[in-house]
């Protein structure tokens, strides 16, 4: 049985949480991106890379797919070395932070891309690679 004094304190715990989690759920929201912007963003990507399924490489591999792919591993791409061996598997978060700064996620990768430093448009990017599949 919990006394008066502990419901209270109790009580302004569970009312600090919830003020916390109204407060960050924006920012979730945010975090998540939009496909239909990120589609449009994407127009840059499709200089090097198609997003069509089956479709074949160009200077990059085919993104149709990526999200929970393993890295390096798109059929037809001849890959560096450092990309093969990076392990990764292509996350959300961790196609967010390779487009943010590629070479400091894949040190020695071939992509000639230096990042996108909005967070906000890599957010929508993500989200449209997301719907590929």
């Amino acid at each position: 049985m919990v006394s008066d004094a502990g419901r209270s304190n109790l009580e302004r715990v569970l009312v600090s949480l919830c003020a916390v989690v109204m407060l960050l759920a924006p920012l979730h929201a945010d975090a998540a991106g939009n496909a239909a912007t990120g589609a449009a963003l994407f127009n840059r990507c499709a200089l090097c890379h198609s997003a069509t399924k089956g479709g074949g490489n160009k200077i990059g591999p085919n993104l149709f797919g990526v999200v929970r792919r393993k890295a390096g591993t798109y059929p037809g791409f001849s890959y560096s070395a450092a990309m093969k061996k990076s392990g990764i598997v292509w996350t959300p978060a961790k196609l967010d932070a390779y487009l943010a700064a590629p070479q400091e996620i894949v040190p020695g990768n071939s992509m000639p891309f230096a990042g996108i430093a909005n967070a906000p448009q890599r957010a929508d990017v993500v989200a449209y690679l997301v719907t590929l599949k």
